[in-house]
């Protein structure tokens, strides 16, 4: 059974960090690549950060140099920790994988909200 929960959401200043993170079932996050994506209500979920089954990661421009995505593969969970948080941050933040077994799907967690705001 694949599961993906995503933790760690919440509310806090703008400035502030919150560790999100993505703890997985039913496959081990060291054979794939695991990615974090940030939604608003209304608009297209888009891609933040990823982590490949080789420990290659990538951030997109807009929060390189305030996130950072992680893996811990004794606890076979992929966090995102986000540091200099802004309002803009605000939303929904969803983990996933491509591809477990071969199905040739996606799997997502359930998501956890971040909300930024003084």
């Amino acid at each position: 059974q694949v599961q993906l929960v995503e933790s760690g959401g919440g509310l806090v200043q703008p400035g502030g960090s919150l560790r999100l993170s993505c703890a997985a079932s039913g496959f081990t996050v060291s054979n794939y690549s695991i990615k974090w994506y940030h939604q608003v209500p209304g608009k297209e979920r888009q891609l933040v950060a990823y982590v490949t089954s080789l420990g290659t990661t990538w951030h997109t421009d807009s929060v390189k140099d305030r996130f950072a995505i992680s893996r811990d593969n004794a606890r076979n969970t992929v966090y995102l920790q986000m540091n200099s948080l802004k309002p803009e941050d605000t939303g929904a933040y969803y983990c996933s994988v491509y591809n477990v077994r071969s199905l040739g799907m996606d799997y997502w967690g359930q998501g956890t909200l971040v909300t930024v705001s003084p």
